[in-house]
């Protein structure tokens, strides 16, 4: 079991999984296990610029937890809906602006309701 590993009970079974979150650091071996890819996938994703690892050299590559979603993203766009790479690049871009959009909408909603 990895450092972060949890097991908790549900409806009587052990499940097992790790929590990963933004601080999470994956290496290119933990980020393929954890999208069921090989490592020729994760090395067409970090070509195309969908994700950037810290580290010169694949071996010593670190992902962010935030990488493990981009990853599955990008890949469940391109496996559903046969989006080439350079499609998936954009619209996780469009997405994540659309993200910061929302949050910055929510907060001047906020500040708005309370004057």
């Amino acid at each position: 079991m990895m450092a972060d590993e949890q097991e908790i009970i549900v409806n009587g079974t052990v499940v097992t999984g790790t929590i990963v979150t933004d601080t999470t650091v994956l290496s290119l071996d933990e980020l393929c296990g954890a999208c069921t890819v090989s490592s020729e996938k994760i090395f067409l994703l970090v070509e195309e610029g969908i994700l950037e690892p810290r580290g010169s050299e694949p071996e010593r590559w670190q992902f962010s937890g935030d990488s493990l979603s981009r990853a599955r993203t990008a890949l469940r766009l391109q496996r559903e809906l046969e989006i080439n790479l350079a499609g998936v690049a954009l619209a996780l871009d469009l997405l994540q602006e659309l993200k910061q959009l929302r949050a910055r909408l929510a907060r001047l909603e906020g500040a708005e309701s309370r004057q």
